[in-house]
């Protein structure tokens, strides 16, 4: 799934960018030129809904 970024990621956010993976079910974060990011995910265990709030707690303002 594509997430678009809120705006773009500064040290902080790069810094949190890891803990977004302790939630189970997130496998891989990609993050692309063109200011998205790319998640791999379980989707048998997690909605994209969780994912975005799975960023949003981390401090990462994206749109799903």
């Amino acid at each position: 799934m594509h997430f678009r970024l809120q705006r773009p990621l500064d040290d902080a956010m790069l810094e949190q960018l890891p803990s977004t993976h302790t939630l189970y079910g997130i496998q891989k974060v990609k993050i692309n030129n063109d200011g998205t990011l790319t998640v791999e995910y379980d989707a048998t265990r997690l909605r994209p809904a969780e994912v975005e709030a799975a960023f949003s707690s981390a401090g990462i303002p994206v749109i799903g």
